[in-house]
C-alpha cells in the first residue's frame, strides 16, 4: 500500500474558485481532504472602455506586468479579443503567473526566482535601468503602489490597466465552522482580512494553523491573534510541500 502523505488531513483552500483546483487536486493526491471555500470571487471589469483604450495602445508601451494569474488570464482574454500584440517586454512577480504566460503563448517572461512579489521583480537587473520607457501593469482593482512608484523613481512613464476585480465571497461562518478544517491555507492579505472578519466572534479557529506564502500575509495574521502560522514557499507546489512537511513533523493522526 502506498504511503500517503496527508492522508485523512483536512485542508481549507481558500482561493477564488477558478484557481483552487491545482492545490485541491496536489493535496488529494497525497492523501489529505481538500475543502474548497473560496473567500474572493474574481470577475471581469464591469466597465471595459478604459481596458479597451489602453490595449489599443500597447504596441506603444515598452513592458508589459501581469501581477498575478489572474492578471494573466483577464489581461490576456482581453489582448486576445482585441487582437493586440504585446509590448517586447514581458513580466511578472510569480511562478505561477510565469507559467500562465508561458500558457498563453508568451515565450520569454521576466520573473524573479527569490522571491514572488513586487520587490523581486524590481531587484532584477532587467527594470534597473527604466530612464524613457512605457511601462504598463495588468492588475486587479486597486493593491500596492510600489511597483509602480519605483519603476517612475526610476524614470519610467507608468500606466495600470485594470483588468478584473475582487469581491468578498457570500460565505457562512456557520459553513466554515461545520467543515472543521485541521489545516487554513490563504494565499492574499485581502482574503485574511475577510477571514478575520468572518471569524470575529469565533475566535477559537484562530489555534488551527494557518499556512501562507508571503512574509506580509504571516504578518497579518500574526497581528490578528493567529497563533500558529507557518509561511510557505511561494506558489501551490510550496504550500503542498510545507503540508506535507508539516505533517512530517506531527506524524499521522
Amino acid at each position: 500500500m502506498n504511503y500517503l502523505p496527508l492522508s485523512g488531513l483536512r485542508v481549507l483552500v481558500t482561493r477564488p474558485r477558478d484557481q483552487a483546483s491545482v492545490l485541491a487536486q496536489g493535496i488529494e493526491r497525497a492523501g489529505g481532504v481538500a475543502i474548497l471555500f473560496p473567500l474572493l470571487d474574481i470577475a471581469p471589469v464591469a466597465d471595459t472602455q478604459l481596458l479597451g483604450e489602453q490595449i489599443s495602445r500597447l504596441k506603444q508601451f515598452d513592458l508589459a506586468i501581469f501581477i498575478s494569474p489572474n492578471a494573466v488570464q483577464y489581461g490576456m482574454a482581453a489582448i486576445a479579443a482585441a487582437h493586440a500584440v504585446l509590448p517586447p517586454q514581458v513580466a511578472t512577480i510569480g511562478l505561477s503567473s510565469a507559467r500562465a504566460l508561458h500558457r498563453a503563448g508568451v515565450g520569454s517572461v521576466i520573473s524573479p526566482t527569490e522571491r514572488s512579489d513586487s520587490e523581486g521583480l524590481l531587484a532584477l537587473p532587467e527594470l534597473a535601468q527604466m530612464a524613457g520607457r512605457r511601462v504598463i501593469i495588468f492588475r486587479g482593482d486597486g493593491g500596492r503602489e510600489l511597483l509602480a512608484d519605483t519603476l517612475r523613481a526610476r524614470g519610467a512613464t507608468v500606466e495600470y490597466a485594470s483588468c478584473y476585480q475582487r469581491s468578498k465571497a457570500r460565505q457562512g461562518i456557520e459553513g466554515l465552522l461545520r467543515e472543521r478544517p485541521d489545516i487554513i491555507t490563504v494565499t492574499s492579505s485581502e482574503a485574511l482580512a475577510h477571514l478575520r472578519e468572518m471569524l470575529a466572534d469565533s475566535t477559537t479557529m484562530l489555534s488551527t494553523p494557518l499556512f501562507v506564502p508571503h512574509s506580509r500575509i504571516a504578518e497579518l495574521a500574526t497581528s490578528q491573534g493567529w497563533t500558529e502560522v507557518v509561511l510557505t514557499a511561494a506558489g501551490d507546489d510550496g504550500l503542498l510541500a510545507s503540508l506535507i512537511a508539516w505533517r512530517n513533523t506531527r506524524g499521522a493522526r
